[in-house]
């Protein structure tokens, strides 16, 4: 069965990596091929969640790249593949002809790949070479339009906060090494020595955060909104952001390792959803709406791994996954035909666009936690792990469930206004839009939003037992039915009041509003301590490497070149001269020696007596 894993991760990436390579000479095929491997992708997932493979090979002494489909991640290789697949059905009428579709393909295929190797990985070096793809393929697509400079600005922001917070991963493998995890097994970690168990929690909690866009880095999330609609349905649902929170699900028994981790990822997941639900209100651009909810939701799925609520927190998960990629897929689409993503300018899309808005209708009010839509039973079950293990968690908790239905309905309310007699005024801001909804649209988005509204049946008690039977959980503690209807009751109140008071939004400063508005600062605090130094270093190597080591390389080149004119010269002018000069001498004494060699006799008589009168002058004289 090994077979069938391999080949689960090695199709996008095979596949990925052919369209990526061909470019724009597979434009044509790319759509159709990328669509037909992730449909392939997610059958063989369904296959994986049936027989529940593994699979080991020889990486390093000592240690193996190890692949297992268990009960968790049986969840997450079927939630990966249905969205990658939904995703890229949606983008094949997403772009023009002129776009590089093989490219984007190939992208979104290697970041799906990576994906599936990071929820499947069961030893730490296979998780972390998974990781680096999920990154720097999260680059390529954030910057994909990468002629626009602030695209790849944004997309060099993001990459680089991640990378920040991705150094925690190679903490934890040191120490882990040093603890004794010879073999970096995930579920050996919390085995390892003390101190060094609390070197790796940190190293692992560092690295999820930093991925899941929980504070203090939740601001990297608002400028990954630059990439394509797709990019951002993709990434920022069911893969990318929710990769730090599922591998804190994933290590829990880590977390409880340690005295302190455990409360220290609960409080970050519920201040994050709490502090970034109050920024998404602020937002009057739907995507970054969307963007700071993200974050919040995801800091409900940080907060039941702090708690001890995995099920819990893989239901909201999953549930989270449907409903956002609809709503970014159906943002992407009013993008498409009216050219902006402003809510003002968005006012009548849902009565123009009915399709459309109806799905945007329906995942709106799931993001609500309106009962009896998936994310109000997701989050109680998250909220019944939290108050078992603190009643001030629960608070908060349900305080930015509250909060979740304010900017929920705040999104809706624009788009549901009846149409403004002047609403092209407000078109065509961000680019041209087409005025219509491409054909491919509607299948993907009312798939997923039917899944939005559904996916809330795994917290009901019979599947959500099965459910925790499934990941090995079954003591998990669940929603009694006051909590409940307290929830339910929380957040129809909460929506209520937000439609009310919608059209005559609260005076607020407008220091405190751009203030919230800009992610709370986060941003400015980042590029001043992360991404600016890193930047700026960067800068200072490239003028190094320029000025000292190019610089040096030359003046060593040019050293090289004089010496070499300098030895011909000397060549030239004296050794080549000299043996010209012994040569010509040799030539001058052999014709010397000729003039004798006469051929007649008497000469040689002649030169004979002389010879002896010579010689014998000779010796009388040295006598």
């Amino acid at each position: 069965m090994s077979v069938l894993l391999w080949l689960l991760v090695s199709v996008p990436l095979g596949t990925g990596a052919v369209l990526g390579l061909a470019g724009r000479s597979a434009n044509r095929p790319a759509p159709l091929l990328g669509v037909a491997a992730a449909l392939a992708t997610l059958g063989l997932a369904v296959a994986a969640a049936v027989t529940r493979p593994e699979a080991s090979a020889p990486l390093f002494t000592g240690m193996r790249a190890g692949l297992a489909v268990d009960g968790l991640s049986a969840v997450m290789v079927i939630t990966v593949a249905a969205v990658t697949l939904a995703v890229l059905l949606f983008s094949t009428g997403e772009f023009g002809r002129d776009e590089n579709r093989g490219r984007f393909s190939g992208l979104m295929l290697l970041f799906a790949g990576a994906m599936l190797v990071t929820v499947t990985a069961t030893t730490l070096p296979l998780l972390l070479m998974a990781w680096e793809a999920m990154g720097a393929t999260s680059w390529a697509l954030i910057g994909y339009w990468w002629r626009e400079p602030k695209r790849v600005q944004a997309a060099d922001t993001a990459f680089l906060t991640t990378r920040t917070a991705d150094l925690g991963l190679y903490l934890a493998a040191g120490a882990a090494l040093a603890g004794g995890i010879g073999s970096l097994r995930l579920d050996a970690l919390p085995h390892a020595a003390s101190p060094w168990l609390h070197v790796v929690t940190a190293g692992v909690v560092a690295a999820a955060l930093g991925k899941s866009a929980q504070l203090p880095l939740s601001f990297w999330l608002s400028r990954a909104m630059q990439g394509p609609s797709p990019v951002s349905a993709l990434l920022h649902s069911a893969t990318m952001v929710a990769a730090g929170a599922y591998l804190l699900l994933r290590l829990h028994p880590l977390l409880a390792a340690t005295t302190w981790a455990g409360p220290l990822v609960a409080w970050t997941g519920a201040l994050t959803a709490l502090a970034m639900g109050i920024a998404a209100i602020a937002q009057s651009d739907l995507k970054q709406l969307l963007a700071a909810s993200t974050s919040a939701q995801i800091g409900f799925m940080v907060l039941a791994a702090g708690s001890g609520g995995v099920a819990g927190g893989l239901t909201q998960l999953v549930a989270h996954a449907a409903t956002k990629s609809a709503l970014f897929l159906a943002a992407g689409a009013w993008l498409t035909a009216l050219g902006t993503k402003q809510l003002p300018g968005l006012r009548g899309a849902a009565r123009r666009y009915p399709l459309i808005g109806a799905s945007f209708a329906v995942g709106g009010l799931t993001l609500a936690g309106l009962p009896p839509l998936s994310l109000w039973a997701a989050k109680d079950e998250v909220l019944a792990a939290a108050r078992a293990e603190n009643t001030g968690l629960y608070a908060v908790g349900l305080a930015a469930a509250a909060v979740s239905a304010v900017y929920s309905v705040k999104a809706l309310w624009y788009a549901t206004r009846p149409r403004p007699t002047d609403a092209e005024a407000g078109y065509d801001t961000e680019r041209h839009g087409t005025r219509r909804i491409p054909r491919a649209a509607p299948l993907p988005l009312w798939t997923l939003t039917a899944a939005a509204a559904v996916l809330g049946v795994l917290a009901l008690p019979g599947p959500a037992s099965w459910l925790k039977q499934l990941i090995g959980a079954p003591a998990e503690p669940s929603p009694t039915v006051w909590e409940l209807a307290l929830s339910a009751g929380v957040a129809l109140a909460a929506a209520t009041g937000a439609w009310r008071y919608s059209a005559r939004p609260a005076p607020v400063p407008r220091a405190v509003a751009g203030w919230v508005k800009g992610w709370f600062g986060l941003e400015r605090a980042a590029h001043l301590l992360v991404v600016g130094p890193v930047l700026a270093l960067a800068r200072a190597l490239a003028v190094f490497d320029d000025r000292v080591v190019d610089g040096a390389v030359r003046q060593t080149a040019r050293a090289g070149l004089a010496t070499a004119r300098l030895a011909r010269r000397m060549d030239d002018g004296g050794i080549d001269a000299a043996v010209g000069a012994v040569a010509r001498g040799a030539s001058h004494l052999g014709r010397w020696a000729r003039r004798p060699q006469t051929g007649q006799l008497h000469q040689y008589y002649a030169q004979a007596a002389v010879g002896f009168c010579a010689l014998i002058l000779i010796v009388l004289l040295v006598r």
